[in-house]
């Protein structure tokens, strides 16, 4: 019988690339989530009345949490972290340097970041299964991470400054209300849209 090379080989091809796309594609993905946290990170206005500047940070949380799998958006988060941790410029340049934001007032909001992603995910997954509408279950999801998000921020807050509850309010929760209400409305708009486009793509004719 003739033994050629090409009947050597019996590990078919695609196994090789298969695998290292399994691997490279969510290393990829935390990497992409990371930088868009990063941009709107960067996107920051300081009030004088608080240390606490108004970023589009939670903007970008919410809509990881609503697109990634739940895990993954939580990955995305902890690299986040950790990329500030190493100081690299991923934080708002508003405040603190660096690394420095991870023990400063907007600690609180920062450090919550990893379970507010899973957690919107988590709820988005499951409201799915009892609202009709794709935008009731991402608003309800994102309303309730963004929440856990200001609680979290207020925390902190409190904690580091000894201040009253009506205070940390005033600094950490009530300034943010409005603008964090578009911030919900908008992530779960972008996530619903999308997803009824993705249903109507395949039926539109090339």
């Amino acid at each position: 019988m003739k033994f050629t090379a090409s009947s050597a080989v019996s590990v078919p091809p695609a196994v090789a690339p298969s695998r290292a796309r399994r691997i490279a594609e969510p290393i990829s993905v935390v990497v992409l989530g990371t930088l868009f946290v990063a941009l709107c990170a960067h996107v920051s206005i300081p009030l004088w009345f608080t240390p606490v500047p108004v970023t589009l940070q939670p903007f970008a949380v919410l809509l990881l949490g609503l697109v990634l799998s739940p895990w993954l958006a939580a990955a995305t988060m902890v690299a986040y972290l950790l990329e500030g941790a190493a100081g690299l410029p991923v934080f708002s340049p508003v405040g603190a340097a660096t690394f420095l934001h991870l023990f400063g007032p907007t600690a609180g909001y920062l450090l919550s970041y990893p379970a507010v992603a899973w957690l919107t995910g988590s709820l988005f997954r499951r409201f799915r299964g009892t609202h009709s509408s794709g935008f009731a279950a991402a608003l309800g999801a994102a309303a309730i991470g963004d929440c856990v998000i200001l609680l979290s921020g207020a925390a902190w807050l409190a904690i580091l400054t000894h201040q009253s509850a009506a205070t940390v309010l005033t600094l950490a929760v009530i300034p943010f209300l409005a603008g964090d209400i578009l911030k919900v409305i908008t992530a779960a708009g972008i996530v619903s849209g999308w997803r009824r486009f993705r249903r109507i793509a395949p039926s539109t004719p090339e």
